[in-house]
């Protein structure tokens, strides 16, 4: 199994802990830590201790030097493993060049979270390619929903090949969300303590850099001074540009709390205890609707549609006035609000990671094809956490 990036670990860490525990594998764990510091918080909380660790992230490293860097030390790992399986996970540039060296060596790759997909090559980018490259590479798909399914059937892949599992996220969630949760951050509590209905806000995407982030930004110091029963908690990347921008635009707004990157029992937590979260990221898109939360994406497409469709997470790009406008009908609505809160989640029940080690077995011949996910008929997708 081999990850490299804290969404990608979080993702992984459920399968890890199900194929550690089986009877029918043995686990080998590489990070390449592609993201370093937000992927060692992971490590840590679920308790992981990969046996091989790349290290290659540099200050300011390009795709170039992250794709050249990740394909040579995956070929000596993998020459000493030579496993029968290399599990990647989701769109990162770790992914595609694992699957890459797995296939310079001729060995299986299963891929997990397989068959999202927007129809753009470059949004998101460079995520949208590298599930494509990784797709023609894997030998057997574990796909999240039956969306993600018939797309991938649409691309020429054997039914057989395929298992819909749900999405190992919301097995990471089950593990981490508590009732009661007290922050360890002292501003977090302060937050969630007052009463102030929470907007949680996270911004990274390559391709909203600079004046699409101010208008989303800017939207969102209007509503704060419009409500003053309103906070903001933006967790802000590390990357530089995302960082200046984000502080010069909430430099002198009240009630606007901005944070490192949060490990990730402090996020899924305030995400629990949140009241709407606005994001470009992919993975929430999944984990907030688990959660009962409305969720707006700061993007124009979404390679999740199932939401969208659902009516849990609409699509508002990073115009000012749209985004404004939508989240205003949000704190103004309780019907609306409801409406999206309570809508079905469909992407998972927990039990994802357990379907994938099914999946495993079956393709090896050593168990019957698993019963696959399907998200339930009625609404409240998020209660039991």
């Amino acid at each position: 199994m081999v990850f490299g990036t804290r969404p990608e670990a979080i993702k992984m860490a459920p399968v890890v802990q199900v194929i550690q525990k089986s009877d029918h594998f043995q686990a080998v764990v590489a990070v390449t830590a592609q993201h370093r510091e937000m992927l060692d918080q992971v490590l840590a909380l679920f308790r992981i201790s990969p046996d091989f660790d790349l290290d290659i992230m540099r200050d300011e490293q390009t795709l170039f030097e992250i794709t050249a860097r990740v394909l040579a030390g995956l070929e000596q790992v993998l020459r000493e493993v030579r496993p029968d399986v290399v599990l990647v996970h989701g769109d990162t540039t770790t992914t595609f060049t694992t699957a890459l060296a797995a296939f310079y060596l001729q060995i299986p790759v299963g891929h997990v979270e397989a068959g999202l997909r927007t129809g753009n090559k470059y949004a998101p980018f460079p995520e949208e390619v590298n599930r494509h490259l990784a797709a023609v590479i894997t030998d057997v798909h574990f796909a999240p929903t039956s969306r993600a399914r018939a797309a991938l059937l649409r691309e020429g892949v054997a039914p057989e090949r395929i298992f819909v599992t749900g999405n190992t996220v919301i097995d990471a969630l089950h593990q981490v969300v508590k009732p009661g949760y007290r922050f360890r951050s002292p501003a977090l509590q302060e937050a969630a303590g007052r009463g102030y209905r929470l907007i949680l806000v996270t911004t990274h995407r390559r391709e909203n850099w600079g004046a699409p982030l101010g208008g989303v930004y800017r939207a969102l110091k209007r509503i704060v001074l419009a409500h003053p029963d309103v906070a903001v908690v933006f967790p802000v990347h590390r990357n530089p540009i995302v960082h200046e921008l984000a502080l010069s635009a909430f430099a002198d707004c009240p009630r606007v709390c901005l944070t490192e990157p949060l490990p990730y029992g402090e996020f899924a937590n305030l995400m629990a205890q949140s009241f709407l979260v606005l994001t470009d990221s992919g993975g929430l898109q999944e984990e907030a609707p688990a959660l009962g939360k409305p969720v707006l994406v700061l993007r124009d497409v979404t390679e999740r549609p199932e939401a969208v469709e659902a009516g849990t997470v609409a699509l508002v790009g990073t115009d000012e006035d749209r985004v404004f406008t939508t989240v205003e009908k949000l704190l103004q609505e309780p019907v609306l609000y409801y409406k999206m809160a309570n809508a079905v989640n469909p992407y998972g029940d927990g039990r994802a990671a357990a379907r994938i080690e099914a999946g495993l077995l079956h393709y090896f011949g050593l168990g019957p094809r698993p019963e696959e996910f399907s998200p339930p008929e009625s609404s409240g997708g998020h209660k039991g956490f």
